[in-house]
């Protein structure tokens, strides 16, 4: 056992504010990376002579590592301590980054990456239990607000900040520019906090549940994430993979609830204040994700959108989010939080109905205002379902609690994102079956286009891309009609929670 005192002391001051700035902006970079590389796939795949199908790895990789890394967050706490921990990510993050800038080929790119994924997963649990363990306890709310804020307008602002440097810049800078962040955060922090680093425990290695562990959770994000590539299960690369993600799911359950030391703490959902959180959490973000890669994805197929407006329309809701959230972190030490969800998801019910009804001539504020307003909502279901659900387990279960949370949430975005593409797909290819079957006299209206001057392979090609242009909006109404129906759910079930009797406060990691 180490002489670290077991119960860090709050910090105060300028030296609070410090510490909370550093940690928020760890959080900040590492969930930025999840999707700054989306939009240069082209790019890398280009410069290093890969196809662009190939070039998603990039994505990939860092994905599975990611989710690999984010559930042992409990353990690598109570063994090295959660400062230890959080300061050997943050400097691992940023020589990954430096390689990766630096890969000479594709499969060094993609094992940096592999290696950066590896790094980063206990960054994001770790800055929020680090946060909740310098604020005072009544605090608790103010330390989430921030944490949240930035986890939820890292993913809007990491397509339009590639975009702007791939376009304008070499695609190895989207990689470089976190050095200087890892480096400035990693030591101040490590600077600031190290001297009330909790105490550590020496737990036996759970090397059966951590191989298990990486098989169904490798396997899973895999089939998610190639799945729409190679036509799903049609594929018998992905029907494999999916053998291979249940069998290992359920082994992997069977040992770690039987095993004295498990690498994952699955002993944490005996709390129903914390299943209900994650899953109102993880059906909301996955819900909200998926939207956010519908959009720009719509835009620029559908709409004539460039990469660069495309983003411009889908990131307003970070302005009302930033705002709001100090707010509702105040508003949730003093209201019932399933109230506060509860509103909220409902919010982005109302907007997601409100988008189920867009036309093709959608102008750019149509799309950008109910971005904006949606970001109203966004910090009242993130922070008191987060505080509901940390608070609900036992203080010493804390960092345990965080890393499963922020693992489901990782997870439910890739697969509600899976699912939402591959229906608009078929929906999109449905819709335009339809349509084209119900076209009153298709023959005599390309007669009157041909009769303007157009050839008979133009007039066919204007129709069909008319056609097509419809049936991609239906399908996209109701795939924002079908989010509609996932937060009314979401908002639905946050009252089977038990109503909580504190807030989150210090206690994660120790």
């Amino acid at each position: 056992m180490s002489q670290a005192p077991a119960a860090p002391t709050p910090l105060t001051g300028a030296r609070l504010m410090t510490a909370a700035l550093l940690l928020g902006l760890a959080n900040f970079m590492v969930v930025l990376d999840t999707t700054i590389a989306n939009v240069s796939v082209p790019h890398i795949a280009g410069a290093l002579a890969v196809s662009p199908s190939q070039g998603t790895w990039v994505i990939t990789s860092y994905s599975v590592a990611e989710a690999i890394t984010v559930p042992l967050t409990g353990w690598l706490a109570q063994r090295f301590g959660p400062v230890k921990v959080f300061a050997a990510g943050m400097a691992g993050f940023g020589l990954f980054s430096l390689l990766c800038g630096l890969a000479p080929s594709f499969a060094m790119l993609v094992a940096f990456r592999i290696a950066q994924g590896l790094c980063g997963g206990p960054i994001m649990p770790m800055s929020q239990t680090l946060l909740l363990s310098i604020f005072p306890k009544d605090k608790g709310p103010q330390a989430l607000g921030l944490w949240s804020m930035t986890t939820v307008v890292a993913p809007i602002a990491g397509p339009i900040l590639g975009g702007i440097i791939s376009d304008n810049a070499h695609w190895s800078w989207i990689f470089l520019i976190n050095i200087p962040v890892a480096a400035i955060v990693g030591i101040g922090a490590y600077r600031m906090l190290i001297h009330q680093e909790a105490a550590t425990r020496r737990i036996p290695v759970d090397y059966v549940g951590l191989f298990l562990l990486v098989v169904w959770v490798g396997a899973m994000q895999i089939m998610l994430d190639k799945g729409k590539e190679l036509d799903w299960f049609g594929s018998p690369f992905i029907v494999a993979l999916a053998i291979v993600a249940a069998i290992g799911f359920v082994t992997f359950l069977i040992w770690e609830l039987t095993s004295q030391n498990p690498i994952v703490n699955l002993r944490i959902f005996r709390h129903r204040g914390f299943v209900i959180g994650v899953i109102t959490l993880s059906l909301t973000f996955g819900a909200f994700f998926a939207s956010v890669v519908l959009i720009p994805l719509w835009l620029q197929t559908t709409m004539g959108y460039t990469a660069t407006w495309a983003g411009y329309a889908g990131c307003l809701n970070g302005v009302l989010a930033v705002i709001m959230s100090p707010i509702v972190a105040r508003l949730t030490g003093r209201y019932d939080v399933r109230a506060l969800v509860s509103f909220g998801v409902f919010w982005m019910a109302g907007v997601a109905l409100w988008r189920g009804f867009y036309t093709t001539d959608a102008t750019f504020w149509d799309i950008a205002i109910p971005q904006f307003v949606l970001g109203f909502a966004m910090p009242f279901f993130f922070i008191p379902t987060t505080s509901l659900s940390l608070s609900s387990v036992l203080p010493e279960e804390t960092a345990a609690a965080a890393g499963l949370q922020n693992f489901l949430r990782t997870t439910s975005a890739a697969f509600a994102t899976s699912i939402m593409t591959t229906a608009w797909d078929n929906t999109s290819s449905a819709k335009r079956s339809v349509l084209a079957g119900a076209l009153p006299d298709p023959q005599r209206t390309l007669d009157v286009m041909t009769a303007r001057g157009l050839s008979s392979d133009q007039a066919l090609r204007q129709l069909e891309g008319l056609v097509q242009t419809q049936a991609v909006m239906i399908s996209t109404n109701q795939m924002f009609l079908a989010t509609a129906v996932v937060f009314a759910i979401a908002a639905s079930v946050i009252w089977i929670a038990p109503k909580p009797k504190r807030v989150a406060g210090p206690g994660g990691g120790h």
